[in-house]
């Protein structure tokens, strides 16, 4: 199949399943934000950003090994799931030994004692259904990865609404409807993907597979949670678990940016294993990054035009001022899904150690400056120390992976649609009530489009050309 073609039809595939579970969590922030006050919202939202620091921890992050062992076609494909299996579960059992200890941390009005058991059971459904996602997405089956996307919003859907309504658990409910969820998404992949076939406990046919897998995956351990949990407990420690409750809310806005872009670097990835070491292969890689990031940077634009619109609808009236903090939070994820388009030639390559080492860059800097800033500028600090750090990693990793693959970033373009992103959000934030600020910050937006009309219109035409010529044949 032509490199294009698959790479379109796979971020169909992936959109699908995708885009219902991503925009649920925005459907849903009317119903949660009127049904929990900020607290009860910030101390959800820590036990879920705990349970996000716990699960790479525990398992070892070895779900992302079994995507990318799963990806090769010469792997025994039950070894690599045997292995992600066992992993999981012995982790899981050195986990339990440090329970006690973890129940006694304490910050500021937060206390993770009042939820540990919730968390150890999150722990453990959650990384089962990780591994058997990228587990079934590595071995091919986009269609049913994207069956269980539509499956796991109507189950969440579900058992967030009676759990926060009739039963009026709160924060209990808000947790255990992920949990309830996640543990049907397993059942769904043992079930559907036949994947009880590979659980026997007979000998791993290549002796070597742990090995490999444990190399590749460890590395990944410490990296992305760094920078965007590390915000969640510093915002509660040095101002309270409401300000970090408006700090989640307003985080929810940015993931429209992100919504676009895991829809794509889902099918990407895929693409990239395939591709990097091909004849053209670096054509090939800078003409997507030039369309992805285009698009990305065009979401981020018209999201800062309309984030005050988006936050009066999305959210109850309590969390209405949490719209200060959205600016700042766009752009940090904007660079945040640059650098993961960056992160699949690491993946390509096997270099999860230089993944490791370019993410670091950026952890240290973020923790560095959110000591800074957020005494001094409250939760906009955490969203500015952010955008640094993910800066830090963009230059690092863009000047590393030139090693494997030389992509072309246009720095010049890149350079203006970062200027546009920051005007934006300094003129929102300083004359956010006025009337003629939209005017402006309108032109901005269409100053956006045309500077990524062209790569964009490009590649649509290209990945279109592709079906039609099929269609013709």
């Amino acid at each position: 199949m032509d490199k294009y073609k698959k790479l379109a039809s796979n971020t169909i595939i992936f959109a699908i399943g995708t885009f219902s579970s991503k925009v649920l969590s925005f459907l849903l922030m009317p119903f949660v934000t009127r049904m929990m006050g900020t607290g009860d919202y910030g101390a959800a939202d820590l036990v879920q950003q705990t349970v996000n620091v716990l699960i790479p921890i525990v398992t070892l992050q070895v779900n992302s090994a079994a995507l990318r062992f799963a990806l090769d076609k010469a792997t025994n494909k039950a070894d690599v799931f045997k292995v992600g299996v066992r992993t999981t579960f012995a982790g899981f059992a050195v986990f339990l030994l440090f329970t006690y200890p973890l129940s006694m941390l304490t910050i500021n009005d937060f206390r993770l004692g009042d939820y540990i058991i919730l968390i150890i059971a999150f722990v453990l459904v959650s990384s089962l259904r990780q591994l058997c996602q990228q587990f079934v997405r590595g071995s091919g089956h986009v269609k049913l990865y994207a069956l269980d996307g539509i499956l796991a919003t109507a189950t969440t859907l579900a058992f967030t609404i009676l759990f926060l309504g009739p039963f009026k658990w709160g924060v209990t409910g808000y947790i255990v409807a992920i949990i309830a969820s996640d543990a049907c998404s397993v059942v769904f992949y043992f079930a559907a993907a036949k994947l009880y076939r590979y659980l026997r406990f007979n000998k791993l046919k290549d002796k070597g597979i742990a090995f490999q897998m444990l190399k590749y995956c460890v590395p990944l351990i410490v990296l992305w949670w760094i920078i965007n949990v590390s915000d969640r407990y510093m915002v509660t420690y040095f101002i309270s678990s409401s300000a970090n409750g408006l700090y989640t809310a307003a985080s929810k806005i940015p993931n429209f940016v992100i919504l676009f872009s895991q829809i794509f670097i889902d099918a990407w990835q895929l693409s990239a294993v395939d591709e990097y070491d091909q004849e053209g292969g670096a054509h090939f890689f800078t003409k997507v990054f030039r369309a992805y990031s285009g698009g990305v940077f065009a979401v981020a634009s018209v999201l800062i035009f309309m984030c005050q619109i988006i936050t009066r609808i999305l959210v109850a009236k309590d969390y209405y001022e949490s719209w200060q903090f959205v600016p700042i939070l766009i752009i940090a994820t904007t660079y945040s899904c640059i650098v993961n388009f960056l992160a699949s030639v690491y993946m390509a390559k096997k270099k999860s150690l230089m993944s490791l080492v370019t993410a670091m860059s950026g952890a240290v800097t973020n923790f560095v400056l959110n000591l800074v800033f957020i005494p001094r500028m409250g939760a906009n600090g955490a969203a500015l120390a952010t955008v640094c750090a993910f800066l830090v990693v963009f230059v690092t990793r863009g000047i590393d992976t030139r090693r494997y693959i030389k992509i072309d970033f246009k720095l010049p373009v890149l350079l203006s649609e970062t200027a546009v992103l920051v005007s934006q959000s300094v003129l929102l934030l300083k004359f956010g009530n006025t009337l003629w600020i939209y005017g402006i910050e309108a032109a901005l937006v269409v100053v956006m489009i045309l500077l990524n009309l062209k790569p964009i219109k490009e590649l649509v035409n290209l990945l279109l050309a592709k079906f039609i010529k099929k269609k013709k044949s």
